[in-house]
């Protein structure tokens, strides 16, 4: 039970990163999601930093659930992501849609890259 406190708190400071995010970047998100895009995107880098940290001096439970679980898992927005994803198709906009796709996982893989050769 005390586990799941963890994950809420992190998962809750997460969130309002990920909202903070979005509005820092709502005006420049009139025909791209660039709001979730820099949310996955820094939440991949911070997470690949943390599974570097964590590979070379293992976190104790607690500080991976805040932190990995929670923190990383409410500031990156895969539902969002992909609804998104799923409005851009609906409008007929295929080719933003798959730019945004494309861009979405090659910043993902490479945040998580780059986050894991900074330690």
């Amino acid at each position: 039970m005390y586990q799941l406190l963890w994950v809420f708190l992190g998962g809750g400071l997460g969130s309002i990163c990920r909202f903070l995010t979005g509005e820092l970047l709502k005006s420049q998100s009139l025909f791209f999601p660039w709001g979730t895009l820099t949310a996955n995107a820094i939440s991949c880098i911070i997470l690949g930093v943390l599974m570097a940290y964590h590979v070379k001096s293992p976190m104790e439970g607690t500080y991976r659930l805040f932190l990995m679980t929670g923190f990383c898992g409410g500031f990156s927005t895969f539902s969002t992501f992909s609804g998104e994803i799923f409005v851009l198709f609906q409008d007929g906009k295929l080719n933003i849609a798959f730019a945004y796709l494309a861009t979405s996982l090659f910043i993902g893989l490479l945040g998580i890259f780059l986050g894991f050769r900074l330690i």
